[in-house]
């Protein structure tokens, strides 16, 4: 092995392991700190992310990765070597002071924002949303773009995706979704979602999550699941330091149960990357896009299924015997694939959640071009909404306040969700051919072989492709809408019985 190649990664290791104490420190402001605690950790977030930055972009390191790309090298450190070159001429171009305002920015709003959506005053927030599109903005001309800049955001999440191409899949996926709903609008078959409405008590939501996770094969000693205002998945110490959160609403149990497994997706793609090459790009995710496949995955095409609540929904009566003696699972699997346009983006069915993918990706889109300016965002959402969904949300936390992410500065974060769905769907269709007794496993709750699969495929690759080629690689064809708008017309005809 090359010591310019050694070398190298000697010293990507150290910084990604210093960047890693940025991920403790912001999952204990969400979980544990106090709230007088952000004027100091916003000076923490700060120092962090300056030394990470300033010792990535320099000279040093330059000379170092310089030196290992002039190396005779295997096709995996050249894949390490490359992703890493990616990150350096990226991140090079944007200076350590912005990277340090971004960060106090970030630990500040996100304060904000949870009282703001608190007390249902979108004004609060506003000024903060105003700063960090403003810093957005100069990281996008820093970076620079070809068409327009929030290619240079979405590339952060989605490496290599371009806005147009985005604009395009959206308007075919969202036609198709339309004419899907109208079909459903005239079905008599409907079921009854009530039975999600009734009271759950939350230790028992607590302890029927856990039960959950353990059968999804979340390793706890690798792992922990804590409460957050919006639920969440990060790494501190790669694979054997996965930490997720949920939240729990006592008249709504499908926000904790589906939350829970949603995150879990995330966890179990962290849990299976390669310790080897922890603290490399070999030792990450693919792309957002690609993470969020995971959390769908067993979120709606594990945990959506009638197949699995075969297996599980005993110990849902279980937990509420009480509250489901009059159900079925049949009605149980009914109610969860109940479809109707709904406010809230992570409590939405599997057909009408990307309309609101859709409506952010719009909105954020307009305000890093200067089109939208923060103060209108209310508004324009509520236009939006009700144009996407035919309904208009109540208050602010229902609608512009009720994500976490524009306060983090992840713009150009959520089409991943939506690549995900696709790319989730995808990734089925071709399991189910290689597993044809896959519905039969999950009846059995026999998953490991799901996980197993996944781990081979996707997880132990680590960023050695691109998520589109991966993708492709996998299933032989190059990502479509097709498999998704199969999956789910074939799911909601059955609900529905079309």
């Amino acid at each position: 092995m090359s010591d310019a190649y050694n070398l190298l990664i000697e010293r990507i290791k150290s910084i990604n392991t210093l960047s890693s104490i940025a991920f403790l420190l912001d999952w204990d402001q969400e979980v544990l700190m106090p709230e007088k605690g952000v004027f100091a950790r916003t000076q923490q977030m700060s120092l962090i992310a300056g030394l990470s930055h300033k010792r990535l972009i320099s000279d040093e390191t330059q000379s170092l990765l310089e030196n290992a790309e002039d190396a005779q090298l295997n096709e995996l450190q050249q894949a390490n070597v490359r992703e890493i070159r990616r990150i350096f001429d990226r991140q090079a171009r944007i200076p350590t002071k912005l990277v340090r305002e971004l960060a106090e920015t970030s630990t500040n709003a996100k304060g904000i924002w949870a009282k703001a959506r608190e007390r249902v005053n979108f004004e609060e927030f506003s000024p903060a949303l105003t700063k960090m599109i403003e810093l957005k903005r100069r990281v996008a001309d820093c970076v620079g773009y070809a068409d327009e800049p929030y290619d240079a955001l979405l590339d952060e999440y989605e490496p290599y995706a371009k806005t147009k191409d985005i604009e395009t899949l959206f308007a075919d996926l969202g036609s198709k979704t339309a004419a899907l709903l109208r079909t459903i609008e005239q079905a008599t078959d409907k079921p009854d979602a009530s039975i999600l409405n009734r009271h759950y008590p939350q230790q028992r939501q607590e302890t029927l999550c856990r039960q959950l996770l353990e059968v999804l094969n979340f390793d706890f000693s690798s792992g922990r699941v804590d409460t957050s205002v919006h639920p969440f998945c990060t790494t501190i110490g790669g694979p054997g330091d996965v930490r997720i959160t949920t939240r729990y609403l006592e008249n709504f149990i499908p926000s904790s149960l589906f939350g829970t497994m949603h995150e879990c997706g995330h966890a179990l793609y962290e849990q299976g990357l390669p310790i080897e090459h922890l603290y490399t790009p070999l030792g990450e995710f693919a792309s957002l896009g690609l993470h969020e496949s995971q959390s769908r995955f067993w979120e709606n095409c594990i945990g959506r299924s009638l197949s699995f609540w075969k297996a599980h929904y005993n110990k849902v009566k279980t937990a509420f015997p009480n509250v489901l003696s009059d159900a079925s699972v049949e009605q149980w699997y009914g109610a969860i694939n109940h479809v109707t346009p709904s406010f809230i983006r992570v409590e939405a069915d599997e057909l009408t959640y990307n309309l609101h993918i859709v409506l952010r990706f719009e909105l954020e889109r307009a305000m890093i071009r200067g089109d939208l300016d923060a103060k209108s965002v209310p508004a324009a959402w509520n236009e939006k909404f009700e144009k996407l969904l035919g309904i208009v949300p109540p208050n602010d936390r229902e609608g512009c306040l009720q994500d976490i992410h524009w306060s983090m500065g992840l713009i150009g974060y959520f089409p991943t969700y939506t690549l995900g769905n696709l790319y989730a769907a995808q990734l089925l269709e071709k399991m189910k051919v290689d597993m044809p007794d896959f519905d039969e496993l999950v009846t059995r709750s026999e998953l490991k072989p799901i996980l197993n699969w996944l781990r081979e495929n996707i997880h132990r690759q680590g960023r050695r492709y691109r998520a589109s080629t991966l993708i492709q690689n996998i299933t032989g064809k190059p990502v479509s809408i097709e498999p998704f708008m199969n999956y789910v017309t074939a799911k909601i005809s059955t609900v529905y019985g079309l």
